[in-house]
């Protein structure tokens, strides 16, 4: 299993990244933890994240997984021969619930068990892939993610959940303190990242590069 989960954005170590992946050079871009904002805010994000995949040498493309809803199959086909998935921060809620509605959720867990692909990103994108999302309203609406059942779970993929911006200079560090305490009045695993770094992982290796 390869990943690389930074706290914002592409982090201190892109050239980590890059090494990560290797010779499989495309790039499925998600963008559907800001699938609540604007279209036009939206848009200016997918232009944003698929200019700094083409900056490392990827072929980057958004892979929408609205488009995928009930359609695993489909989505699978869509990431065959992609040596990487970037998924941008945002609200974590909204990215579970992309991920439930299509089965990016199971697939991801067979292609990480595979070692076909890295997965990389940020924020929301670490958030999904510990053992549940409780702590996470104290940062993140859930009500974003639409009128139906809020999806807590996540993928498991991690045995601790992650805490970015934490005493960062960003808009959420100071609700990020709050969601740390939560974890620890509950005896819950975590790993709290300042803006810049990333974790790392590369088969049984895993390290936080600052």
């Amino acid at each position: 299993m390869r990943l690389y989960l930074s706290s914002f954005r592409l982090g201190n170590a892109p050239d980590r990244l890059v090494t990560l992946v290797g010779e499989k050079r495309r790039a499925a871009v998600i963008l559907n933890a800001c699938d609540a904002m604007s279209a036009g805010d939206r848009e200016l994000r997918v232009r944003q994240e698929i200019a700094v995949m083409e900056g490392l040498g990827f072929q980057a493309g958004e892979l929408d997984l609205r488009a995928y809803a009930g359609a695993p199959a489909r989505l699978a086909e869509q990431l065959a021969g992609c040596g990487l998935v970037w998924v941008r921060g945002g609200n974590s809620f909204v990215l579970r619930g992309a991920m439930k509605s299509s089965g990016m959720d199971d697939l991801l867990r067979r292609l990480l068990r595979r070692d076909a692909l890295v997965y990389g990103g940020f924020s929301a994108a670490a958030a999904v892939l510990g053992p549940s999302l409780h702590g996470v309203e104290l940062v993140d609406d859930p009500r974003a993610a639409g009128d139906g059942e809020i999806t807590w779970d996540c993928l498991g993929v991690l045995p601790y959940s992650v805490a970015p911006h934490y005493r960062s200079d960003h808009p959420e560090s100071a609700a990020v303190e709050a969601l740390v305490q939560y974890y620890i009045d509950h005896a819950m695993l975590f790993r709290a990242l300042r803006d810049g770094q990333v974790i790392v992982v590369d088969g049984a290796r895993e390290e936080v590069v600052s």
